[in-house]
């Protein structure tokens, strides 16, 4: 007979889904610089298991599935993948449309975004706070009500010398950054996995020990 700890575990992965929105501006012009990189984590979360992120009338792309595997080999959490298709600035829209949609509460709420305040490659993660003058974060917000959602933040560093924080940020990574971009995105996406699997407390003790 099954544990009932256990039981709760499954019946819980099977019904109440996750969001877990990624962030960024919309088109090719856009799509390699570093305010993006949210969203390529997600376009990967997306990628990997081979599920097309499809246009949504929340105004975003958006995808469900199964996240990893339950003790046992059960199937994952529901999660509803997304990327905004509107400009950083206006992500709060289609964020609390989806939210309303698939009948998610904040507290299951996920963002994916860059962070300045943090050194290139490190993921940190964390509940509620401010947005740090972040667009993005600040719109979901004001669009939601509360500022007590769950983000995984993927550092990019500050710009050098005297470059402005919105030219830093709507440019590529750099030739050097490329070359360890594919592990920093890998690092959000397991990031996205602990933090739904085990929990805050459990995700930033293993995320944050790296």
């Amino acid at each position: 007979m099954r544990d009932p700890a256990y039981l709760g575990l499954v019946d819980e992965a099977r019904t109440q889904p996750w969001l877990v929105v990624g962030l960024g501006n919309p088109g090719p012009r856009y799509a390699g610089n570093r305010h993006n990189v949210g969203a390529m984590v997600v376009e990967r979360m997306a990628a990997d298991p081979g599920v097309a992120l499809r246009a949504h009338k929340a105004r975003a792309a958006a995808a469900e599935i199964r996240l990893g595997t339950l003790p046992g080999g059960l199937p994952g959490p529901k999660v509803v993948l997304a990327v905004p298709s509107t400009y950083m600035n206006e992500s709060g829209g289609p964020v609390s449309a989806l939210m309303k949609f698939f009948k998610i509460p904040a507290e299951r709420l996920v963002v994916i975004h860059d962070e300045l305040d943090i050194d290139f490659g490190a993921v940190r993660l964390k509940f509620g706070g401010g947005e740090g003058g972040h667009n993005g974060l600040r719109s979901i917000s004001k669009s939601i009500g509360t500022k007590d959602y769950l983000r995984v933040r993927l550092g990019i560093g500050r710009p050098p010398g005297r470059m402005e924080v919105s030219d830093f940020v709507l440019k590529d990574f750099s030739a050097t950054e490329r070359r360890e971009l594919d592990f920093l995105i890998h690092s959000g996406a397991e990031a996205v996995e602990l933090l739904v699997h085990r929990g805050l407390d459990d995700a930033q003790n293993l995320v944050h020990a790296r």
